[in-house]
This record gives structure tokens, C-alpha cells and sequence, in this order.
């Protein structure tokens, strides 16, 4: 699906269900909600973004606890799922969706190559109930190549959750 029809695919199930979206970005730095906001209208359902770069931003905006990211590291799914849920969380949203990673070229390790991306979904589901989903990938090329997959990754991710 062509990213602009997804985005409009996205808007018209969050307008359905009277959702707001709200994102926490860090190696995307902000790439997504300038995808959302691409659409005209898009505050009927975009609430807030997060650009958390740093660590102590995850902690101070997000409420990502400082524990959490020692013990897994910022690019892991513990943190990842950290991050959508205090999105969600901070924002009053019903949807949180986070992106944590390593673009490169350089802070790659053997365990945690360039081109990591954790992701998190925090929404509910048709029961009220909160669902949790988060995954690692590992994407290929440069650094905006690898922002602009991680980017589109996370964008069909949720069409996918949503439409289920």
C-alpha cells in the first residue's frame, strides 16, 4: 500500500472509533509524525508526538523507568513497550506507537547491529482491554533508509492492528 494511502487508511479507522494516536520516536526523530501530519485534518485523530532521543527523555516524558533502559538498553522491547504505553499514557490517547533503534552508521554492537529497530503498539482492543505488542526488526542501508523503513514499518504495523 502506497504510504500516503496508508496513512489515510489509518485516519479513517482511528475517525471510526473516535481514537486518538499518540508516538514516542527516537532514532526517527519525529519521521512518522511528519508522515500523519502529511494529511490534512490529521489533528481530528493525531494527538501528540514524543521525540525521545535521549534516555532521560524516555524517563522525564515519557515515564520510561531509568531501570527499564539500564537493564535492557534503550533499543529493546521492554523499553519499546515502555514508550507506546507512556504515549498513550501521557497523551490521554487510546493508541501508543514507539520506534527505538540504532540508524547508524555508527553505536551498533554485535548484539545490537545498525539497522535494530524495536517497536511498540499500546491500544485496546474491542474488550476495553489493553493490548500490548512489540518487535524487533533489522533493517538494511543507510541511516535514512533505515529511518524511512522503520518509519513505514510502524505505520503498517498499526493499519494492521487496527483493521483487526
Amino acid at each position: 500500500m502506497h504510504l500516503m494511502n496508508l496513512v489515510q487508511s489509518i485516519a479513517q479507522l482511528l475517525l471510526a472509533k473516535n481514537w486518538k494516536l499518540a508516538l514516542a520516536e527516537s532514532c526517527t526523530g519525529g519521521l512518522v509524525c511528519a508522515k500523519l501530519t502529511e494529511l490534512s485534518g490529521s489533528s481530528a485523530w493525531f494527538e501528540r508526538g514524543y521525540i525521545t532521543y535521549s534516555n532521560e527523555a524516555k524517563t522525564e516524558c515519557l515515564g520510561v523507568p531509568a531501570e527499564l533502559i539500564q537493564s535492557h538498553g534503550a533499543v529493546s522491547e521492554p523499553v519499546a513497550k515502555a514508550m507506546a504505553q507512556g504515549a498513550q499514557r501521557m497523551a490521554g490517547a487510546h493508541v501508543g506507537v514507539s520506534i527505538t533503534g540504532i540508524a547508524g552508521p555508527t553505536g551498533g554492537t554485535p548484539e545490537k547491529p545498525v539497522g535494530t529497530v524495536c517497536f511498540g503498539w499500546s491500544m485496546y482492543d474491542q474488550d476495553g482491554e489493553n493490548l500490548i505488542a512489540c518487535q524487533t526488526k533489522l533493517f538494511l542501508g543507510d541511516r535514512s533508509a533505515i529511518r524511512e523503513q522503520a518509519a513505514e514499518y510502524a505505520l503498517t504495523e498499526l493499519h494492521r492492528l487496527l483493521s483487526a
